[in-house]
């Protein structure tokens, strides 16, 4: 079976700034962090103690954004809390689970690059995909499609635990919606992992009902429930 041991998804931040992302990233002790304009997302590791919520607060600056994504430990009380967002991770199980042919799920569909971000940019900024900035397109690869030449949906490739990739910033502007383009979207990422020898996993609110039917139609399950937070680092008095 294509893929790595799922145990690696129980920290899928941390595992890729310290494996496949380690170019993207900056730490201080055993707190890590990605590139500003790259992502938000932060890690420590399993059961941090002060020192590792200290050198997180030194990485990243007093009274900054803090974007622990599904970290299980909570930071120390005077950190301010930003948000909570119920959600769930979902995985492609493996051989059988109808992922298509890279030809057959690739038509009409173009790789994006350096040149195509300030459309990138302005199309997740209308669509609130999730986090998605300047130096985003770093992480993997991203597909498009165009509408006489406006760029009008994308997908792309986030975090990369070994044996992973997760399928994020699945957009579509709300003129082009109810043509498929998501799904043609997700299905060819996901074979293009695939063929890699990885396997596709992704997160989702659960409010967004319409992308968890989505991508259960495409084959994926749930592997188990997360919760998404955001803290903001204290300031010394």
């Amino acid at each position: 079976m294509a893929g790595g041991n799922a145990v690696v998804l129980d920290d899928p931040v941390g595992a890729s700034l310290r494996g496949h992302h380690a170019h993207l990233a900056r730490g201080r002790g055993r707190a890590v962090t990605y590139l500003p304009g790259v992502a938000t997302f932060s890690a420590v590791p399993a059961e941090p103690g002060a020192a590792e919520w200290a050198d997180l607060t030194r990485l990243l600056g007093q009274g900054e954004f803090a974007d622990m994504f599904d970290c299980p430990s909570i930071p120390p009380s005077h950190w301010e809390s930003v948000f909570v967002l119920e959600g769930r991770q979902m995985i492609w199980p493996g051989p059988g689970s109808g992922v298509p042919s890279q030809a057959e799920a690739g038509t009409g569909m173009v790789e994006l690059g350096p040149d195509d971000v300030p459309g990138m940019l302005d199309l997740a900024g209308r669509t609130q995909p999730g986090p998605f900035w300047a130096r985003t397109l770093e992480l993997g690869t991203y597909l498009g499609i165009r509408d006489n030449g406006t760029l009008v949906a994308m997908a792309g490739e986030r975090l990369r635990p070994p044996g992973w990739t997760e399928i994020s910033a699945v957009c579509t502007a709300p003129e082009a919606r109810g043509r498929g383009y998501a799904a043609r979207l997700v299905s060819a990422l996901a074979a293009r992992i695939v063929a890699r020898n990885e396997r596709p996993f992704l997160h989702v609110a659960d409010t967004n009902t319409a992308a968890i039917a989505l991508y259960e139609r495409l084959g994926f399950e749930t592997r188990k429930p997360v919760t998404f937070r955001g803290f903001r680092t204290p300031v010394s008095s």
